[in-house]
């Protein structure tokens, strides 16, 4: 194949190593019978049943999941609703103050949303904790759920929806029978990939977090700072786990969305 040199085999080989390596490792060591972390001492699942049993990682589990649930379902709602905006409305007034304020957030630093949040929730004297977490949260994960949506929406057949209200369909009905079903696919994969994104935020979460509301990349963070335990590890291959379904499961479902795409093309 021209331009797949050994030089680029060999770049693409050590750049994988780099990033995955790693993470295999620490799965490895999750299983690991000995306390020492770089000591191999057989292979255990004492560990996950450690892990289990530490009650505060697990409220602080407990807290990332609901954060990451609600999160996930309000910035899809905002999102496929800006989507629809971006898509169905044109040109309208303001829509390039809008379209900067919807993807503002996906090349903002996180620590200047964090900060510029916290001072919001500090000047209209809101008590940080589990709220406030989730609408920061929310704020940067929307966009990321717009851009999955509008890009359905861009290659939308409109004769369906067309054909429907010709037939006498009123407009809420032909979206919820055809525009919705259709773009769903998008919309799953937007509320996973922003449920992801909550799971695995530690910066905007700590501007914003409470006390009574310690995410779990927080209380991570806290414990690796004063050494890597064993039930870090099991905790970190779990989380692994959870995350890789997660993108599977959004590809096989915009892979979904693609080929329904094709054949109604043909």
């Amino acid at each position: 194949m021209r331009g797949f040199s050994f030089f680029n085999v060999l770049a693409l080989t050590l750049g994988l190593a780099f990033l995955y390596i790693p993470i295999l490792l620490l799965v490895i060591y999750s299983f690991n019978e000995s306390r020492l972390v770089t000591v191999w001492g057989g292979f255990s699942t004492r560990w996950y049943g450690e892990l289990f049993r530490n009650e505060p990682l697990m409220r602080a589990a407990w807290v990332t999941i609901r954060i990451a649930f609600v999160t996930a379902l309000f910035a899809t709602v905002l999102g496929t609703l800006a989507a629809l905006a971006l898509t169905r409305h044109g040109r309208f007034r303001g829509r390039a103050l809008f379209t900067g304020l919807i993807y503002a957030p996906m090349v903002m630093p996180e620590v200047i949303t964090g900060l510029s949040l916290l001072l919001l929730f500090v000047a209209i004297n809101l008590d940080r904790g589990f709220w406030t977490i989730a609408i920061a949260h929310t704020t940067f994960a929307m966009c990321f759920v717009t851009v999955i949506v509008q890009s359905r929406l861009m290659a939308f057949d409109r004769t369906l929806e067309e054909a429907a209200l010709d037939l006498g369909a009123p407009p809420w009905k032909v979206f919820f029978t055809i525009t919705l079903p259709i773009i769903a696919p998008a919309i799953l994969a937007g509320f996973l990939l922003a449920f992801t994104l909550s799971m695995d935020d530690l910066v905007i979460a700590s501007f914003t977090s409470g006390p009574g509301a310690t995410t779990l990349p927080m209380r991570i963070y806290s414990q690796v700072r004063l050494g890597v335990t064993p039930e870090i590890n099991a905790l970190s291959a779990i989380l692994i786990g959870l995350v890789t379904t997660a993108v599977v499961i959004a590809t096989l479902v915009m892979r979904r969305s693609a080929r329904m795409r094709a054949a109604q093309a043909r």
